[in-house]
């Protein structure tokens, strides 16, 4: 079956959803980076068909063929069977494809994969968009939340940082915090975040309780050697840690946030240090 990449067109709708094939890296030229999450729309007749960017050049006998009911359960769950609470997590099964008829059911299936996006990415292009930044939404937590209020800039920056790394979510973070500036669209998606997730408050308020935790001290050498064990537990995840589990001390966002503490006070090695 013939097809082409879904092209901008005249009418408001097309326009839109044109525009989010570059919100959700949706080109498949060139070729993308693996760990990039994305789809890829292309014209099928006088319809579409969607797939994941890493099944781009796959035949279509080699993928499943899915509805828009079964979206909202690919979704849900990792290719592992882990529930992801992020749905703009880089980790959304691939080996499926879905036709769909019409723009309305093209919407409808972005939704079932990406919840609210499409409302979010015209909301970013108004003039004034509606972004509640860190400091607001904080002020407006009560009970076991009102902690988050208590992080320092720099300690929200940090914690901003893990969280939303693009080894975790790949929208585009609009909304910041003293010191901190809004995503580059060079390192995420165009997919806008106007403001802290559930997932973003949870973690604040843990990170507020790692704080207020006793400290230890140690060696500008042992620190590197932590911050190397730390990136090499990053690229080998252990098995069964839930996303937001974030009482378990080897959650990957807890080790970027001890990594985002501990790289700014190693010193770069010289010929003239010490052995």
């Amino acid at each position: 079956m013939a097809t082409t990449l879904f092209s901008i067109r005249q009418n408001r709708t097309i326009q839109s959803n044109a525009a989010l094939i570059v919100a959700f890296r949706l080109k498949p030229e060139p070729p993308p980076d693996p760990s990039q999450e994305g789809k890829v729309i292309r014209r099928v007749g006088a319809g579409f068909e969607l797939r994941h960017v890493e099944d781009c050049d796959c035949a279509e006998d080699r993928l499943r063929s899915m509805t828009l009911a079964d979206l909202r359960g690919l979704a849900q769950f990792t290719a592992a069977g882990a529930f992801r609470p992020l749905k703009s997590a880089p980790n959304l099964q691939s080996g499926w494809r879905i036709v769909l008829p019409d723009e309305t059911k093209l919407e409808l299936a972005l939704n079932q994969l990406y919840p609210g996006a499409i409302a979010d990415w015209h909301a970013a292009q108004l003039s004034q968009p509606p972004v509640t930044h860190y400091r607001d939404f904080a002020q407006r937590q009560t009970g076991m939340y009102r902690i988050t209020t208590i992080l320092n800039d720099a300690q929200a920056a940090q914690v901003i940082r893990a969280c939303c790394h693009k080894k975790f979510c790949l929208k585009r973070r609009l909304w910041t915090v003293e010191g901190l500036p809004p995503d580059d669209a060079a390192e995420k998606s165009l997919i806008p975040c106007l403001e802290p997730c559930a997932v973003l408050l949870e973690f604040a308020r843990k990170s507020m309780r790692i704080e207020q935790q006793d400290k230890i001290e140690i060696a500008t050498d042992e620190a590197a050697t932590v911050v190397c064990a730390l990136q090499t537990a990053l690229e080998h995840p252990a098995p069964g840690v839930r996303e937001a589990d974030f009482n378990a001390p080897n959650n990957p966002r807890r080790i970027q946030l001890v990594l985002e503490k501990l790289r700014p006070t190693l010193k770069p090695a010289s010929a003239t240090d010490p052995e």
